[in-house]
């Protein structure tokens, strides 16, 4: 009688999921959460798990963004649900870098920020990215360079002109996260930026702008008269 009633609530919320607008919003986060924990769980009542996962990381988007050791504390995920929520992170990161594509990054600057604080903003630890250029702005490679502490990211200025030589990229962006929050460039900031640009200028590379990504705004090196 449990496993019926289990599965005809299982039923019920497949059916009025699939009955709402496409881009309807009004479904509450614990159902989302549970209708994605149906395909990795297929026999147990999610309806639970998923305001666990609520309560433990208080948003949606901070579930899909916990790393594996995070989300196996929680009691009843297990491997298979790890891996579906990475796969869904990744769609998540490739459905938004798909507009950079084959046009001129500069023009899609604001699609580039969004890419950027949606896929590393809400990091714990320091991220640093380079988007690696070609001539007409194009991007060739997006790559995260660096992992670094929660307060520094370690930066091989040698690495990345190295990189943009392999590539034959004319130009760069820098991007990386601030975990604090606090979207200040520190002096290390600065100073990474500076040494980068001036290894860019002697091979006639162009660093465009070195970006601090935050959850919800950005900061820009170049707006800020560093670069």
């Amino acid at each position: 009688m449990q496993i019926s009633s289990k599965l005809g609530h299982r039923k019920r919320l497949k059916e009025k999921f699939l009955s709402m607008d496409d881009l309807s919003i009004n479904i509450p986060d614990y159902e989302l959460l549970e209708l994605l924990l149906f395909f990795s769980i297929p026999r147990c009542d999610t309806n639970d798990l998923a305001k666990d996962l609520l309560k433990e990381f208080k948003t949606i988007n901070n579930v899909i963004y916990a790393d594996k050791g995070q989300l196996l504390e929680v009691k009843g995920i297990g491997e298979n649900t790890v891996l579906l929520i990475k796969i869904i992170k990744t769609i998540m990161h490739k459905v938004l870098q798909d507009p950079l594509q084959d046009k001129p990054i500069l023009n899609s600057i604001l699609k580039v920020i969004e890419y950027a604080r949606i896929s590393m903003g809400n990091l714990k630890i320091e991220i640093l990215k380079i988007l690696f250029l070609d001539t007409k702005n194009q991007l060739i490679s997006d790559e995260n360079i660096q992992r670094g502490t929660v307060n520094q990211t370690p930066v091989y200025i040698r690495e990345i002109i190295k990189r943009a030589l392999d590539l034959g990229a004319a130009s760069l962006i820098m991007l990386h996260n601030h975990p604090s929050g606090d979207l200040t460039p520190s002096s290390n900031d600065i100073f990474i930026t500076k040494q980068l640009k001036e290894a860019c200028d002697k091979l006639g590379i162009t660093l465009h702008d070195h970006l601090i990504i935050g959850r919800y705004t950005h900061k820009s090196m170049k707006s800020l008269g560093i670069i």
